[in-house]
C-alpha cells in the first residue's frame, strides 16, 4: 500500500518523539498530539524498527554527550 508523503514524514516522527520519550524517562502513554499515529509512536517508544526502514546504527550516549558539547561550544564564539 502506497502511503502519502507527508503521511510517512508523521508516521516517522511519530515514531522518533516515541524513541526520545523513552529515552527522557517518561511513561509509555501515547501524547494526545499522537493519537493518530499511536502505533508509530508506541514502537519507536519500544524500540521497534519502522518496516521498511533501514536498521540504522543508534547513536551512543557518549558521542550525543560529545555533540553536545560541541554544540554549545560554537555557540559561544
Amino acid at each position: 500500500m502506497a502511503v502519502a508523503k507527508k503521511d510517512q514524514e508523521r508516521v516517522t516522527y511519530a515514531w522518533m518523539y516515541g524513541q526520545q520519550a523513552r529515552k527522557d524517562s517518561k511513561e509509555r502513554a501515547v501524547p494526545e498530539y499522537w493519537h493518530e499515529h499511536a502505533d508509530a509512536w508506541l514502537q519507536g517508544f519500544d524500540g521497534v524498527p519502522l518496516p521498511g526502514e533501514a536498521q540504522a546504527k543508534p547513536v551512543g550516549d557518549q558521542m550525543e554527550a560529545e555533540l553536545d558539547a560541541t554544540a554549545v561550544d560554537r555557540g559561544r564564539e
